[in-house]
């Protein structure tokens, strides 16, 4: 079920799960850190969450075009190997899920890690970095993949513009 709301999260134990990807990005270069991973901090700073990064068994190419291509074949076979499982949420009452956008989609590693995990009862607050994309259909893969969780509307920044959404950030929440 996907829900608006106003209501304040955080003062909730929240979690935050996580992919992203530095080296060149588009629209902005090089970078050492992914935008995502800005973003999933600036959460943790606002709401003292706990963090959980989902990474790639087989890490990505550094250049944006070899790399976009490896994700492209991960999605169409739906094999991205992750290189830890997420683990018991059981103690969280919020789950921020981050992701940049891939197509309209996630990364095939954050399907993988989200798959199997019991989100019942759960309120996830998908939070993504695009250049264009806006949330995409990430909101309703989420609904799909964590069955039984109230998904509350997302976030969306542009990647080029996350250096300086920390208050955008902080109203979302």
């Amino acid at each position: 079920m996907l829900f608006k709301s106003k209501d304040n999260y955080k003062n909730k134990k929240s979690l935050i799960i996580y992919f992203s990807r530095g080296d060149e990005n588009y629209a902005v270069g090089y970078i050492d850190k992914g935008n995502t991973e800005v973003i999933a901090e600036y959460i943790k700073d606002l709401t003292n969450a706990d963090m959980i990064k989902i990474e790639p068994k087989i890490p990505y190419a550094k250049d944006y075009d070899t790399c976009i291509k490896e994700a492209k074949e991960r999605q169409k076979n739906h094999k991205a190997f992750i290189t830890k499982e997420i683990g018991d949420i059981t103690p969280y009452d919020v789950i921020y899920i981050g992701s940049p956008v891939y197509w309209s989609y996630m990364p095939e590693e954050l399907v993988t890690a989200l798959k199997g995990i019991d989100f019942s009862n759960k309120i996830i607050r998908p939070f993504v970095t695009h250049e264009g994309s806006n949330l995409g259909d990430i909101p309703n893969q989420i609904k799909d993949i964590c069955k039984n969780a109230t998904v509350l509307d997302g976030l969306a920044i542009k990647g080029s513009m996350v250096n300086g959404s920390k208050l955008k950030v902080e109203e979302w929440l």
